[in-house]
């Protein structure tokens, strides 16, 4: 009996230490597993730049959502599919912009508020976007003399 109440107990044990493990690796892979809470926005840029699904959405620093997919629109832009969580609200005549995080960093969207009343809803389009500067192309212009 006395067997059997230690084996019990170290299975119990372990158990509970790979659950902790789990909700350990979901809560600092920022993953979420039931579902999300937020909406949809899309934006259309000329080049995505690098620009991956997973990457972070932000407002003056501070993380509102996350890049959900990029597809080619019809008419040969990037578009862009991001969740943005449920408090956070954009104007109509907001920015979009992918900016670098450090010199060779990754890739982030950042959204620079508008001023506008018209609010955008869920499945509703950022017009105003600014594509990623592209390192390479600056400096093959400067090279050759075309700035």
């Amino acid at each position: 009996m006395k067997r059997f109440d230690i084996e019990l107990s170290a299975g119990l044990f372990m158990l509970i230490g790979i659950l902790c493990l789990a909700y350990i690796s979901i809560k600092l892979g920022k993953l979420e597993v039931i579902g999300n809470s937020g909406y949809t926005v899309y934006a259309n840029f000329e080049k995505s730049g690098g620009l991956k699904p997973g990457s972070t959405v932000e407002i003056a620093g501070v993380e509102v959502g996350k890049v959900k997919a990029i597809s080619l629109s019809k008419d040969y832009q990037a578009r862009v599919t991001m969740v943005i969580r449920g408090g956070v609200i954009l104007q109509e005549d907001a920015i979009a912009s992918i900016k670098t995080k450090g010199l060779i960093g990754e890739k982030y969207l950042q959204i620079t508020p508008g001023g506008s009343e018209r609010i955008i809803p869920d499945g509703g389009t950022l017009r105003e976007t600014e594509s990623a500067v592209d390192i390479e192309e600056l400096i093959s212009k400067y090279v050759f003399g075309k700035v």
